[in-house]
Order: structure tokens, then sequence, then C-alpha cells
């Protein structure tokens, strides 16, 4: 090569926008074929490539996205780059279902068809979801997730994770944690995680602890109206909603956009809207699943216990509550003598490593402290509760009778000889008698009651609860297809059923139970 030639294809190495821009085809929008120009949302994510490899020498990025930004494209082509054009590179694209599965490779395949001879890589196979470069030792594999073999036990250096929030949920966690097993934390590495909002699951939680600062990756959110394309005629007569303008105020939009807007509002719904087009990262979470608690009266929970100070935490100690490090109390506000306060308990049942939680609330219906533990036999359960109560007052519990909480419901009020316990009336039809027996059992019908009286608290803003597990599961319980109330699908309610019970019993301040017109979702 001459020496022009030379400084032309060291800044194809060098340079992505260069490299997008003379080399890269995709299919466009509107189905023509042209180069890749980089736009805003683009060119904000390699902005945050280019940063992490100065700082650090690989990258770790989660993408939280609105509909068709181009953020695949973009790291699909990235990925094609890096890899076609360095040795020893092995990379593995995860789509979250067999047509995205295809939708990928034909983007990449036409990528690579159309690559200028100069720059395209030797290649040994090409099959239907593979590119193979021999001369290089570098490889680009697309997989579905949920099937087998998604990593073959070879290391991977590169990754794109594709729409994570709507990958099969049974399989989620253990394909994305065999991934990262794969992939070292070393220079030259890269992992993008992306999706559209669907829902509290995995996905929410890993961007969730990304913008938080837990972890190695970045949280990058990529709003609808940076897109160039989201915009629509302003009709005649145009005026904005009292909502538009806090829009224009917080997000600077203009009234193309509000157009836009609008107009895909009574395409889709505002629900809808919001999920697929969100303004920011609380807005997409908030709008998308079928949650039973009000999203925003959650976070605002979220946000003042976000405020408040972190737990102490305390353990047992010959019937002592004591502060120790890895105490399995939390206690959010400290004991007062002069209030009353009750607990609610959860027995874990072993099904899908279900914990026992313990829930003590104050006659303010205040979330006081939480006892939480994943291992733990049900009659030292029981002990520990009778410790817990007589800690606070003589407070009353209300246990879960249900399975292995009979045993620790007796232990509470036989062995432990503690007599403020709550106690159901059960009526025997055959002997017209009425009996007491400790403890509440959890049924379709009593389970709807108390998730309905919480809800009722949650939504009226009678309740504070300070705990992050408790507010995340209050997040991720849901209404199923089948109308049950449960906990989705990779997640717990060990700490909203505690809740519950400890709201059913407690006798404070609260405002009457009604279905107001705000009400989320009927139970």
């Amino acid at each position: 090569m001459t020496p022009k030639q030379e400084a032309a294809r060291r800044l194809l190495y060098e340079d992505f926008p260069t490299y997008a821009k003379a080399a890269v085809f995709i299919r466009t929008k509107d189905q023509r074929i042209a180069t890749l120009n980089l736009n805003r949302a683009q060119r904000h994510l390699l902005g945050v490539i280019e940063k992490q490899i100065a700082e650090r020498g690989f990258v770790r990025i989660i993408i939280l996205k609105g509909r068709q930004m181009g953020s695949s494209t973009f790291v699909e082509s990235w990925l094609y780059w890096w890899v076609s054009q360095r040795k020893a590179q092995r990379c593995l694209v995860v789509a979250h279902d067999i047509p995205s599965t295809t939708n990928i490779f034909s983007m990449t395949k036409l990528l690579h068809d159309r690559m200028p001879e100069i720059l395209k890589p030797h290649t040994s196979y090409k099959g239907k979801k593979e590119l193979e470069f021999d001369v290089l030792h570098s490889s680009y594999r697309i997989a579905t997730a949920g099937g087998d073999g998604i990593v073959r036990g070879d290391t991977v250096t590169c990754a794109h994770l594709s729409e994570v929030a709507w990958w099969p949920k049974n399989d989620a966690q253990a394909n994305f944690s065999g991934l990262m097993d794969a992939i070292p934390s070393i220079e030259g590495t890269a992992v993008f995680e992306e999706s559209t909002a669907n829902g509290y699951n995995l996905f929410y939680e890993h961007y969730d602890d990304a913008r938080n600062g837990r972890g190695l990756f970045e949280a990058v959110f990529l709003p609808w109206f940076w897109a160039d394309e989201y915009r629509s005629k302003v009709t005649p007569g145009f005026e904005r909603s009292p909502e538009e303008e806090e829009l224009v105020a917080k997000h600077g939009l203009d009234d193309e956009q509000l157009m836009f807007r609008r107009q895909k509002i009574v395409e889709k719904g505002t629900e809808l809207f919001r999920q697929e087009y969100p303004c920011d990262a609380d807005e997409a979470f908030l709008t998308s699943g079928r949650p039973v608690f009000h999203p925003e009266r959650v976070q605002e929970l979220d946000d003042a216990a976000m405020a408040s100070l972190p737990p102490t935490r305390m353990t047992l100690e010959e019937d002592e509550w004591v502060e120790h490090p890895l105490g399995e109390l939390y206690v959010y506000k400290p004991f007062n003598p002069k209030l009353t306060y009750c607990i609610g308990a959860d027995v874990g049942m072993g099904v899908r490593k279900d914990f026992s939680v313990a829930c003590v609330l104050d006659e303010n219906r205040e979330q006081v402290a939480v006892w939480r533990s994943d291992r733990i036999n049900e009659d030292r359960l029981g002990s520990i509760l009778a410790a817990l109560g007589r800690h606070y007052n003589d407070a009353i519990i209300c246990c879960e009778r249900n399975g292995p909480g009979i045993l620790t419901c007796r232990v509470i009020h036989k062995d432990e000889a503690y007599t403020n316990v709550f106690q159901e009336t059960v009526y025997d039809k055959a002997w017209d008698t009425e009996t007491e027996r400790v403890g509440f059992t959890t049924n379709q019908k009593s389970k709807s009651l108390i998730i309905g009286e919480l809800r009722a608290e949650i939504r009226d803003r009678t309740i504070k609860v300070h705990d992050f597990p408790t507010i995340q599961e209050l997040r991720t319980y849901i209404v199923t297809d089948t109308g049950k109330l449960e906990a989705d699908a990779t997640n717990h309610d060990d700490c909203v059923i505690a809740l519950a019970l400890a709201n059913h019993v407690c006798e404070g301040p609260s405002k009457p139970i009604t279905n107001s017109d705000d009400d989320y979702e009927v139970i």
C-alpha cells in the first residue's frame, strides 16, 4: 500500500464513525440501502464506549431505549468492526426469540457482504448463524436466549445481549450468568446489554444496579425524542395541554414532537406509549407490566427510602437483640416504648428458595424493622418471632400458618407462651362449634383481602415502607392472566405477604378502603 492508502487504512481501523460512513451498509427505515451515518443516540453510545476504553480498557454498557432508536444497528456494526479488524476475538449475539435472531444475522450478513474487499476479513465459514474469520482466528455468532449451548465452553470477548427484558423468564438468569462467566473483565472485551422495558424483571434489576453504581455496567438511557424522525406536522389550532407544557419545560420538546406523541397515544394508549417511547427510565419501568400496587406510589416509597438513613443490623443473642454487621434484623426506626407495634410473618415454604420474613409496623403504619433469612428452621423461627414480639412492646404477631407455618405458630403460642397472637375463628358445620386457631391461613380469598388492604394503604399514602427488598417485591407483585396474585417469575413475595399481614392486624390511623378513580388495577 502507498503511504496515503496506509494512512486511510489506519483511520478506518481506529475511527469507527469514518469506518461506518465509508463501509457499513444498512437497510434504512424507508427500505433503502445506505451507509451508516450516526444519529444522536448512536453518537452518545459511541462517546460512552470511547470513554470506558480510555479509562479502563474494556466496555460494559446496559442500554434502556425507546423503540427503533438505532441502538441495535449501532451495536452490531461496532461489534463487527471490532471483531473483523482484530485477532482472536469471539463475538456472541443473543436475541430474545428466533425471528429476532434471524433479523439480526440478516443485518450482519448485509454488512459483511457489502464490506469493501480491503476491509473484509478472510472468511472460512459463513453459516446461517455464524461467521468464521480464519486468518484472524476470530468469529461472530448469533444465538437465541433460552436455548442450550449458548456458550460453548470457550472464552467470549464481545457480546450483545439484545432485548433482555423479553428473554424467557425461566432461563434468563442462567443464560446471563453463564455468559458473564465466559467473558473476562480484561482489556479489549465488550458487553452490551440492551432492551426496551417490560416490567420489573432481570433487566430492570441490572439497569437499576448500573444507574446506582453497583457493578461494572454503566447505564445509558436513550429517550425517544432524540430520534429526528419522531415528529409530525402540527395541525391548525394546535394548543399545548398542561401536561405537554411540563414536557416542554422538562425535556425541551417542540410542537412537532408533541404532535407525534399525541398521535402515538391515540394509536397505542398512554401506558404503552410511555413504555415504548419513554422520556426517562422511571417512566419506562413504571408503565410496563401488570403490577398490583400503583407503580407511581411504589416509586414514591422508593424515593423516600433513598433519602432515609441505612438500617442498623441486629441479631438475637440469649433472647436479646444486639447490633451485628451480619444480623438478620434490619432496623429502620429506633424502638419507641410509647408506641404499639404489630408483626406480620411469612414462613418460607422451600419453593424457589423462599425466605422467611417478619415485618414490624408501628401504630402509625410505618415499617420500623424487617427480619429476613433463608436459613431457618420452622421451630427456631417461632422462637425468634416471640423474641421480636417481646422486644416491640409485646406486639401482636400475625404469622402465616400454611405448611411449615403450623409448627412456627405452635412454638410461638405454646412453647414460648406468647399470648398476643392473631387467631382465626374456625366454624365446624358438622358439630356446629367454633374454635380459635393460632395464625393466618392464606388462600385465594384471604390473600385477596390482605393484598387489597395493603394496596389501598399504598394508594392512599397511609403506610411508610423503608425496606428496599420489600419495595422491590411490591414492584414485581402482579396479577396473572388467570387473575392470581403472586410474584412475577424469578421474583419473591415473602416481604409483601409479611407486610400485608402486619398491615392486616394494625389498628393505627388509616383512611377508609375505597375504589377511587385512580385505582391502578382492580383486584
